[in-house]
């Protein structure tokens, strides 16, 4: 019976190809909220950059710089550097799109200080999920080369679904650290008095955006991982 790979088939069109359209729908929205809100400037005139100083301030984090970096929406906190890079549309703006990105950068570094478990776990198994991400394909090809060779085959492809899922674990792992750093970042803001009740919403509904291309991810990984054992996890019985 001839295997099936990564390419496009029945599996592909029922599982795989609905979640990444909700990721590529998840994407454009973020990009569309983002985009909206960008024009709601804040009556306070506060930057992200500031917006984020104030946020690590009200959390007694103090060695964390902040920098601008090119892009769009390239935002993050770099914990080995122990940097907050913001990009030009955030760091400059007083929009409330861009101090919800910047607060929630922020959030991250306070995980950080504060030694938030889901991040440190997050942080523990990158350098696995990283090395499981690269091997994976590589050891299921292998497996269906060599297929001849009786069980080893299947061994090399089992590792290989093995190793995929690792990209499952990273990403579920990721939605506690997501959605925390979020609501720091609102409770923050509205704490320090950085938005108006009535701009709140601007930098909610951008943190929501966001946080749903997260959850795009993991249904994405979730179906690619589903797909893998359907076509391969009973290859043994049916050969």
């Amino acid at each position: 019976m001839p295997y099936y790979f990564y390419g496009f088939d029945w599996t592909y069109i029922y599982i795989v190809l609905p979640c990444l359209i909700l990721a590529m729908v998840a994407s454009a929205k973020v990009n569309s909220t983002f985009k909206r809100y960008s024009k709601q400037i804040s009556a306070r005139g506060i930057t992200g950059h500031d917006a984020a100083k104030r946020v690590l301030r009200a959390n007694g984090v103090t060695n964390v710089s902040i920098e601008r970096v090119a892009g769009n929406l390239t935002d993050h906190y770099d914990p080995k550097a122990n940097v907050i890079r913001l990009s030009a549309p955030v760091y400059d703006s007083a929009s409330t799109a861009a101090i919800g990105v910047a607060c929630h950068e922020a959030g991250h570094a306070v995980q950080y200080a504060e030694e938030y478990a889901p991040i440190k776990l997050r942080a523990a198994i990158i350098p696995v999920t990283n090395i499981g991400s690269r091997l994976a394909m590589p050891l299921i090809l292998l497996g269906i080369l060599f297929g001849s060779l009786g069980n080893y085959s299947y061994t090399l492809v089992y590792l290989g679904i093995a190793m995929f899922a690792l990209s499952l674990v990273f990403q579920l792992v990721t939605l506690p650290v997501e959605f925390n750093a979020s609501r720091r970042a609102m409770r923050a803001i509205e704490d320090t008095e950085i938005l108006s009740d009535q701009e709140l919403k601007g930098a909610r509904k951008t943190l929501t955006a966001a946080a749903m291309t997260y959850v795009a991810a993991v249904a994405v990984s979730a179906a690619q991982l589903l797909r893998l054992v359907l076509l391969f996890g009973g290859r043994r019985r049916n050969d």
